[in-house]
């Protein structure tokens, strides 16, 4: 059985902080996304990720370029994304550019594949909306291809074919460990199964056990395709904000993630705001959001781990304008309370 990882994510959201009005550049947004996952790695945490955005109001675009900065800062934690836009990325220069950060990092890349929350990237790259699906099928069959060999001959629909193609640099790792992130669309988690690659679920909210028909329709196409359970990873992200006790923890989050929501559904044209009440229950024992005290979080990574079997669980501790010690105080929680415990319960 794969050993239980636990690490840490951003998106890289740039937010005013509720309580100050301020908000900071996307200059220093980058610099903590740095530290946090130099104090990661250093806490003994195994997993940072960046996600991957094209807006004014994120900080992050190119998330190998940043893996890139904090490899050279770090030692032992793994470098993902989470996640790349797959649909209107080239694969061919996705492939390289975590091929690069392999070397750089001495072995320690991995790429995770979504089709992203929000669809700027398709006019930006110059991509049509209606090819969504078609593009992210096409795009991750080649990426494949690529991970698998130093000579690709290759032909589709959406770019230029190869002939037997050179794809360098090669990584340091035999091949690029590949997830795909599914939210909730259970043709993503079939996907994922019959390619025999990680699903990562983005599990924001609500009762985590209705994701557990995504886990179960992944492992049934899996061995329908023939893949050993060996070579299956699920991973689990989520929301979080750790604080000494569970009340403490709720008092002080609550003003961020009413205000991560309110931009958030802004910018997608809802309306939508979270109510302190509301709040309270998103927070409830049998919810999937990870909002307590260090207690709290185990009893909930172990409850979802007896629902799922996953590997992986990876905390995004830094939305809503939340202050960078706060952020801080959180992983230190997670890496020193709450990865122990957990470890210990499923690593026996």
């Amino acid at each position: 059985m794969s050993k239980f990882e636990i690490g840490v994510y951003t998106l890289a959201d740039i937010g005013p902080n509720p309580l100050t009005g301020t908000t900071i550049s996307a200059e220093e947004r980058v610099k903590e996304i740095i530290e946090m996952a130099k104090l990661a790695d250093e806490a003994g945490l195994d997993i940072f990720g960046v996600g991957e955005h094209h807006r004014l109001d994120y900080a992050v675009s190119s998330p190998a370029v940043i893996l890139a900065a904090i490899a050279m800062v770090t030692k032992n934690i793994r470098l993902t994304s989470t996640t790349s836009v797959l649909s209107t990325l080239d694969p061919v220069r996705l492939f390289e550019d975590f091929a690069q950060l392999d070397l750089i990092s001495g072995g320690r890349a991995e790429v995770l594949a979504g089709r992203g929350a929000f669809i700027e990237s398709f006019p930006l790259f110059g991509y049509d909306l209606n090819d969504y699906n078609e593009l992210f099928e096409e795009h991750l069959e080649l990426f494949q291809l690529l991970n698998e060999n130093e000579f690709v001959t290759w032909e589709g629909k959406f770019r230029s074919a190869l002939n037997n193609a050179q794809i360098a640099p090669r990584p340091v790792q035999k091949e690029i460990p590949l997830w795909i992130g599914v939210g909730g669309t259970y043709e993503s988690a079939l996907r994922a199964g019959r390619l025999g690659v990680g699903m990562a679920l983005a599990i924001l909210g609500g009762d985590p056990i209705r994701f557990k028909y995504l886990v179960d329709g992944y492992f049934e196409a899996a061995h329908e395709a023939g893949h050993p359970n060996d070579k299956l990873k699920i991973g689990v992200t989520g929301h979080t904000y750790i604080a000494d006790t569970i009340d403490q923890a709720r008092e002080e989050f609550f003003p961020y993630y009413a205000n991560y929501w309110t931009y958030v559904n802004k910018q997608r044209g809802m309306g939508f705001r979270i109510t302190e009440e509301g709040f309270k229950g998103m927070t409830a024992p049998n919810s999937a959001l990870f909002v307590g005290g260090p207690n709290e979080i185990v009893e909930k990574i172990l409850h979802q781990y007896e629902l799922f079997g996953h590997t992986r669980f990876m905390a995004q501790v830094d939305i809503g304008g939340v202050p960078f010690r706060d952020i801080e105080r959180s992983i230190e929680l997670l890496a020193t309370k709450v990865a122990p415990v957990v470890k210990k319960a499923i690593n026996k």
